[in-house]
């Protein structure tokens, strides 16, 4: 049962005690995929499964070398566990630094502490923003505005009173108060709902919609064609009663485990996962956490770039600059109010600034009326003297309406690039912020206090970089449009600022987006509109915030980015977190995205040619009844020289080509023709030579004609032909030469090549293939089925 601590908290010895029972938030949370994820999804995978199925039948009936497939199927899966392991312990690293905190009171002393130090009865403090570390129970609430969307789908917030219940994975959206911790650790609703919580949806990425409905149309149709395969083996060796005889069936099987490795691309998913993992890696190391890796795709298509202006354009860090004083109000008066706003526990961070520069012994505060988006100011209501006074602070437009000497003067501020709000007396007393009416008569101006912000040195460079990549940057800011303004002139973003509070509706929202790139007093429902306006109209939109009224917008946007300085909610629900607060890094982001996608459309050709030429192949030789042209063995020596390893160079060499949409279509487009082209080959190679030569000869001549169009294939994709790819190219030949001549790769591979007419010929069907394929890569090229790297 939860204790009600007094108004200091727990106490020190308190809090020890409660950790030295178990009963602290200590529970951990993954970070990341888990150790049994990774190996699960690397090993027991349909082609592996069907691979493996093959290299028994072959240990079991067959010639073991003919097996030799399934180590590219063992060294795939360790690759792949190894580099995501290494991910793994990178990415769980980098998420310590971006971990969230809890704000609690002890001993009488608001502090920050990890998630796991809270204790059960531990006094929480709520601001807006902070995100419940465990359930509790409201004890004292000052407006408290709570946010449970994460927890049920609910977009509006829910109004929580004192003793009202609060579970963890909700968040402040405004308001203040105070919660006693009323579960923790195994008992807490975070212990059992985090994992649903933080699945909030999975990021949309192209290339894992492309590679899975890849994927699955070669499913679709593998069961069929191994049964097709099978009923031509059987009548290929005779018929079901002479496939007994003289070990014909081994033959059968060796024959239909060669069609079957021919069809699949057991090392696509591999390249796909590693290219997204080394560039996770290569992020966390730049200090930028990627929360799931498809992100990292995401960006590289993201063609509007929305920006908060605070903490993300500016450094975040707020400095006092001056108090105005204002005719009629004293500016002691005024101070000791400022005094009274900095002094509440719950302040943000704003009014916390106050804190340091006014200060006053023996306030005696009344009500407060917390700040809120929608409100735009906060309020307190103090009693001097026996005499009870409210003051309200915010923004100018807001409370200076009815007084337009001041209000300009505010503006002038504002002009310079400060951050300028307005401190008004209410001699009626303090209104509730939702029933304020700005022009009434009882509000006095009193003084205007102004901030100085810093314009990051990196983000003139960064908006250049994005403007000459063609994507549109969009500041959206809640300060004042004019300060907005001077922020965005000095950022070289010129053209005009509209004021978003003066926009009625979403008509009136869209129609400001189509010619405008800033934006100040935007509410966070407008953000997220905005946000949601431009997707409709087709734009891919990365959002990028620290604080809790970009929540919102960071959720719905495509791609989210936090600020590691960002409130616990909007890290929450981001997909990328900038850990040293550098806006700098997102073209490093960008860079990677694009190099993801180019070299994974590549690759993803290269292995799918591979898989159309052994479905043609397959299917060819068991209705013409031919033995299959190929070992099993020697379509692994192609496929490791001529596509593993080369492929597994490109997917992770630079590549800046600006994302085309059309994945999918195109790489089927580009790798059925060439797929054929490449089966067209072996046939035209494989019909004189099966006839008049012994059945290892002809395979070892098609072999060779099928690694000189495979190579090929690599050869116009990898353009342009740097030094090293080129070497990279030759070293292949040389290896599979090297194969040919040697005495034990050619015995194992039964490269049975001799220097004749045999040779010649499939040299030239090879040669004629190779020029196929080039007519074609320059045709698909034209008509923008494939691209060359940049």
């Amino acid at each position: 049962m939860a204790q009600t601590p007094g108004r200091d908290g727990l106490t020190s010895a308190q809090v020890a005690e409660r950790h030295a029972s178990g009963r602290g938030n200590d529970v951990a949370q993954p970070t990341s995929r888990t150790v049994a994820d990774i190996l699960r999804e690397n090993v027991f995978t349909l082609f592996n499964g069907i691979l493996t199925a093959c290299f028994i039948a072959i240990a079991l009936l067959g010639d073991l070398r003919d097996g030799f497939f399934f180590g590219v199927v063992v060294v795939n899966a360790l690759i792949g566990i190894v580099q995501e392991l290494r991910a793994k312990i990178v990415l769980d690293k980098a998420a310590l630094l971006a971990a969230p905190e809890a704000t609690v009171k002890r001993d009488g002393v608001v502090t920050s502490v990890p998630l796991a130090s809270v204790v059960l009865d531990d006094l929480l403090v709520l601001r807006p923003g902070d995100q419940l570390p465990a359930d509790a129970r409201i004890v004292e609430s000052v407006g408290l505005s709570i946010d449970e969307s994460l927890l049920t789908g609910e977009s509006e917030p829910v109004v929580k009173d004192v003793d009202a219940q609060v579970l963890s994975g909700s968040h402040v959206l405004a308001g203040t108060g105070y919660a006693v911790v009323t579960a923790v650790g195994a008992d807490s609703y975070a212990h059992r709902l985090t994992a649903q919580i933080r699945r909030h949806s999975l990021v949309h990425s192209e290339l894992r919609h492309a590679t899975n409905r890849i994927l699955v149309y070669i499913s679709w149709i593998l069961g069929p064609l191994i049964l097709i395969t099978l009923v031509g083996r059987i009548f290929t060796y005779g018929g079901w009663h002479e496939l007994w005889l003289q070990d014909r069936w081994r033959h059968a099987v060796v024959d239909v485990v060669a069609s079957v490795v021919g069809m699949i691309p057991e090392g696509l998913v591999l390249l796909i996962s590693l290219a997204f993992g080394v560039a996770a890696v290569q992020l966390a190391r730049r200090k930028v956490l990627v929360q799931e890796l498809a992100a990292v795709e995401v960006l590289a298509r993201v063609d509007v770039l929305c920006l908060d202006k605070t903490g993300t354009l500016t450094t975040g860090e707020l400095t006092f600059d001056r108090i105005v004083e204002l005719p009629g109000v004293p500016l002691e008066s005024s101070e000791l109010a400022l005094a009274a706003f900095g002094a509440d526990d719950a302040a943000n961070a704003t009014a916390r600034i106050l804190s340091e520069h006014f200060r006053a012994e023996g306030i005696q505060v009344e009500r407060r009326v917390p700040f809120s988006s929608s409100a735009r100011f906060s309020g307190v209501s103090l009693v001097v003297d026996g005499v009870t006074t409210g003051w309200l602070l915010g923004a100018p437009e807001r409370l200076l309406e009815a007084h337009p000497a001041e209000l300009a003067q505010a503006t002038s501020l504002a002009a310079l690039g400060h951050r300028t709000l307005a401190l008004v007396r209410c001699a009626d007393g303090l209104p509730d912020s939702t029933l304020l009416q700005p022009e009434a008569p009882s509000l006095t101006p009193a003084a205007l206090i102004a901030f100085r912000e810093t314009v990051r040195a990196e983000a003139p460079a960064t908006l250049r970089y994005f403007a000459e990549q063609g994507v549109r940057v969009v500041i959206m800011s809640g300060d004042s449009p004019v300060t907005v303004s001077a922020v965005a002139d000095s950022l070289g973003l010129g053209g005009r600022t509209a004021d978003a509070a003066a926009l009625a509706d979403e008509t009136a929202l869209q129609e400001a987006l189509g010619d405008t790139n800033a934006f100040g007093r935007v509410a966070p429902e407008q953000k997220r509109s905005a946000v949601e306006i431009m997707q409709r109209l087709g734009h891919t939109v990365a959002m990028t915030g620290d604080g809790i009224n970009d929540a919102l917008a960071i959720k719905s946007a495509d791609l989210g980015i936090a600020m590691g300085t960002a409130s616990a909610a909007t890290k929450a629900v981001s997909r990328l977190v900038l850990l040293d607060d550098r806006f700098d890094r997102l073209p490093d982001v960008l860079a990677l995205g694009r190099r993801v996608i180019a070299n994974v459309e590549r690759v993803a050709n290269i292995f799918l040619a591979k898989t159309v030429y052994g479905i043609v192949l397959a299917l060819v030789s068991a209705i013409v009844l031919w033995r299959f042209p190929f070992l099993p063995r020697q379509l692994t020596l192609v496929s490791t020289l001529a596509i593993g390893i080369p492929s597994f160079v490109l997917a992770l060499t630079p590549n800046r080509r600006i994302y085309q949409p059309g994945v999918l279509r195109r790489v089927l487009l580009y790798s059925i023709p060439t797929g054929f082209i490449a089966a067209a080959t072996c046939i035209i190679a494989y019909i004189p030579l099966h006839s008049t030569l012994a059945p290892d000869a002809a395979r070892s001549a098609t072999t060779l004609a099928l690694f000189c169009v495979s190579l090929w294939i690599v050869c116009v994709l990898a353009r342009p032909l740097s030094l090293a790819r080129i070497a990279l190219l030759a070293a292949m030949a040389i290896a599979f030469l090297l194969v040919c001549v040697l005495p034990f790769t050619r015995a194992f591979f039964e490269m049975t090549v001799f220097v004749d007419a045999a040779l010649g010929y499939a040299l030239v069907v090879g040669i004629a293939g190779s020029l196929g394929i080039e007519f074609f890569y320059r045709f698909a090229r034209r008509h923008g089925l494939v691209f060359d790297r940049v």
